[in-house]
């Protein structure tokens, strides 16, 4: 069975892993293709294993895409949100008039970003 180099699975990721990206993992993360290794009861396993029958895909292509896509799920739900009418003309007004800046926004804005420390 022939798994789809790591390329190729970024080129199908589509839009939504696009989304994402800007998320930088910690410094001290180092990216890997190595294995990963789980357990997982009988009943889950064959589950999965027809699941990925009939998506055509052998097991571990079917698990890598559904993890990708639950991590995306996860990760945009963390950036969109949808709103009603009312809430989003509400929302644009605070953007559009926001409140004077206090004390805890202007120490929290002098602050130097996780991201940027070192």
């Amino acid at each position: 069975m022939a798994t789809k180099s790591p390329q190729s699975r970024k080129k199908t990721a589509g839009a939504a892993e696009a989304a994402v990206r800007p998320l930088r993992p910690p410094r001290s993360a180092k990216p890997s293709s190595g294995p990963m290794s789980f357990r997982m009861d009988s009943e889950t396993r064959a589950l999965v294993d027809r699941a990925a029958a009939i998506a055509g895909q052998n097991r571990t292509d079917f698990m890598l895409t559904a993890l990708r896509e639950r991590a995306t799920e996860v990760l945009l739900d963390q950036r969109l949100f949808i709103l009603n009418d009312a809430d989003w003309t509400a929302f644009v007004d605070r953007l559009d008039n926001p409140l004077p800046p206090n004390a805890k926004l202007k120490a929290l804005m002098a602050r130097t970003p996780l991201w940027d420390r070192e």
